[in-house]
């Protein structure tokens, strides 16, 4: 048996009892235990952590754990920490009561993929696509009426470039200030209606958990 970690809590009872808890530190991971012949890939399985991680999020702000990461035992999942749990806690002490929003936004003119043939090398290749990447942008216009609408709600944001074809706007918001984000993207959609774009969440920590971000 295996146990696939979702998040990082502050507290115990910030996991329990929608997910087994382990303690690592002063922190709390939650964890779902899988059979060692069972695929991460399996579809319910991958529903099954998704509920959980809503329920979980429901209860408390937490630090998410990117999907695959897995521990026998606490004594595994403290090797693996080693050296974040203080930062972890710091992030939730700080965060608490926020959590993340994302608007996901078409590129104004999205530049043209490189051409693996064009390169001599793979790593010249990943070199090309990562500078394509930070080449797009949104429409000026839609980008004003997104930092006039969204950015003030937030008590965080980062533009941030994920491939050649959009851009995204990951925001920190508090909790208390949900709906309020939710009407200024219907603002937003009724004031731009020729801008395509995707305002989703709340999410568990994760943009704004990285300190290596863009």
């Amino acid at each position: 048996m295996k146990s696939v970690v979702i998040g990082i809590h502050l507290n115990r009872e910030d996991v329990e009892p929608v997910a087994e808890s382990m303690k690592v530190s002063d922190v709390f991971a939650s964890v779902v235990g899988v059979a060692d012949d069972r695929p991460l890939g399996d579809r319910d399985l991958l529903l099954e952590i998704a509920a959980i991680r809503g329920r979980l999020l429901d209860k408390a702000t937490f630090i998410a754990v990117r999907y695959g990461f897995t521990v026998r035992d606490e004594n595994e999942l403290a090797i693996k920490c080693s050296g974040l749990t203080a930062r972890w806690r710091e992030l939730l002490v700080a965060h608490r009561d926020e959590v993340e929003m994302t608007l996901k936004a078409a590129a104004a003119a999205p530049p043209a993929r490189p051409d693996r043939h064009d390169f001599p090398s793979g790593a010249a290749y990943l070199r090309a696509l990562h500078d394509a990447t930070q080449t797009i942008h949104v429409d000026p216009e839609f980008r004003v009426g997104i930092e006039r609408t969204l950015v003030p709600i937030a008590t965080q944001h980062r533009w941030i470039h994920r491939d050649t074809h959009s851009v995204e706007l990951a925001m920190l918001v508090g909790r208390r200030n949900l709906d309020a984000i939710r009407d200024a993207g219907e603002k937003l959609r009724r004031d731009f209606a020729n801008a395509p774009f995707l305002l989703s969440g709340p999410w568990p920590l994760e943009v704004f958990a990285n300190d290596h971000h863009e």
